[in-house]
């Protein structure tokens, strides 16, 4: 495809063609668009607002402001409430913090899979 075939497909999805779209060097172009629809746009297996709630937690994780903006505008186009957006940062806080609390404590890593697995086991067990 062409480029200016790319930014009219670009402009059919969003009414403009990004910026960010605009620095990529031909070579590159029409990959990173197939990918980004397929990744940000297309439906797929998760929901987009999941899929969307997952990329606010990564952004937060990351301090992406880009990516923690695109996301957060994305979820709400799909239906997430200011609950879901607040639930979704609370998780990623709570995961990078245990996150560095196990890895900083470098607890054994066979003790731990093995306890997750006991732990999850006795949910199914209990339900």
């Amino acid at each position: 495809m062409t480029r200016k075939e790319i930014y009219r497909e670009m402009e059919q999805a969003f009414g403009l063609v990004p910026s960010f779209f605009k620095v990529l060097p031909d070579s590159t172009l029409e990959l990173e668009w197939k990918l980004f629809v397929r990744s940000q746009i297309d439906d797929g297996p998760i929901p987009n607002k999941v899929r969307e709630l997952i990329g606010i937690g990564i952004a937060a994780t990351t301090k992406c402001r880009y990516c923690t903006f695109f996301h957060t505008e994305m979820a709400r186009l799909n239906g997430a409430s200011d609950a879901e957006i607040e639930d979704a940062i609370h998780y990623a806080k709570s995961s990078a913090g245990w996150s560095a609390y196990l890895n900083g404590h470098q607890i054994d890593y066979e003790q731990f899979q093995n306890e997750v697995r006991q732990a999850c086991d006795h949910v199914r067990r209990n339900r």
